[in-house]
């Protein structure tokens, strides 16, 4: 019965075993079918692996979305059907997650690649998903039923491993968690699946046999560009300035705003001024929205060198007034390492 049929213990989920037949370590590929259903009387079918024809993938333990999916799986064995209810406390990102996977079925790229994942754009208003019983769900949570089918398990995977279409599968997955670790404050962890993710899409980009920036190789290359960039927004984050400068000076032809806005950031904060100055009036250039953001970060720049400039100034007098003043007890060894800015 399924109101008596408590899952683990666990606060908002019910599950009903239709087809009885392990826990699952982390990094295990899974392979499952799913139908996601409203609970109303209907039992509105939302999204159906079966129709599109092309099973889930999904990675143990790599924080995927939505989380409380693996909750569910790891409770299943292979063969198993079953179907779940779970509270709104489970399914508030069931919307962002079924427009990755539509996006997907319909062939199009699972992020809408210009948005800035790192979160410089979405500090502009709510968009709609693009689908309108999604945009309905967002507005207004509320609990979903999923009847999954846990079709195949396989074993940790490295992505050395991978064939080219499971790389091309990993680099949404590898973004993802990137993201998240970022939102997290956990840099250097995104750092390291932003580059997973770029090894993928450089390894099978190499062997694409198109010249380069015909369509293939160039939606590879747009895909591998904005996870450059945010790997380079979480090296900002860690102080590593001239690693971000390198970086986004290595995709300076492709115009890309996010690109100049980091590095004019990083420039900053290495007192390049004419460099950071040109890099943010380029951001206007490419994008007059971003005008008082940057109008902020050129007040920061100018109050920056200022105290640089006033910094030099009394490091070049205290270092003279040590030079020619006669050493006294009071004064000797003294080499007035105060009036140096600290890094």
């Amino acid at each position: 019965d399924m109101e008596n049929s408590l899952l683990h213990g666990t606060e908002g989920i019910k599950k009903n075993i239709l087809c009885p037949l392990v826990s699952f370590p982390c990094g295990t590929q899974v392979t499952f079918h799913f139908r996601t259903m409203l609970c109303n009387d209907d039992r509105t079918a939302l999204d159906d692996s079966r129709k599109v024809g092309m099973p889930m993938e999904l990675v143990i333990g790599n924080m995927f979305k939505l989380d409380v999916w693996e909750t569910l799986l790891r409770s299943m064995r292979v063969g198993e059907v079953a179907e779940f209810w779970c509270d709104v406390i489970h399914t508030g990102l069931y919307p962002m997650v079924a427009k990755s996977l539509r996006r997907i079925a319909e062939g199009k790229d699972p992020v809408d690649w210009h948005v800035h994942a790192c979160g410089m754009a979405n500090m502009f208003a709510y968009h709609s998903l693009g689908y309108e019983d999604l945009d309905e769900l967002q507005k207004e949570p509320q609990p979903l039923i999923f009847l999954l089918e846990l079709l195949k398990v396989r074993g940790r995977v490295e992505s050395w491993a991978l064939s080219d279409e499971e790389r091309l599968k990993a680099v949404p997955v590898r973004h993802d968690q990137g993201n998240k670790l970022y939102k997290q404050g956990r840099f250097e962890e995104a750092t390291l699946k932003y580059k997973e993710a770029i090894f993928c899409i450089k390894n099978v980009q190499s062997k694409v046999n198109q010249p380069a920036w015909e369509a293939p190789w160039l939606k590879l290359e747009k895909m591998a560009n904005t996870l450059t960039l945010n790997y380079c927004q979480c090296l900002l984050r860690m102080a590593e300035y001239y690693e971000v400068i390198e970086h986004t000076s290595d995709i300076y032809n492709l115009r890309l705003m996010k690109g100049f806005y980091l590095r004019g950031k990083a420039h900053m904060e290495v007192w390049n001024e004419a460099e950071a100055r040109a890099d943010f009036h380029r951001v206007l250039d490419l994008d007059p929205g971003m005008k008082k953001i940057v109008k902020k970060d050129l007040a920061v720049l100018a109050m920056r060198m200022d105290e640089k400039k006033e910094e030099d100034r009394l490091k070049y007098k205290g270092m003279f007034t040590t030079a020619s003043a006669p050493k006294t007890p009071e004064t000797a060894g003294n080499k007035s390492t105060r009036f140096f800015p600290i890094s």
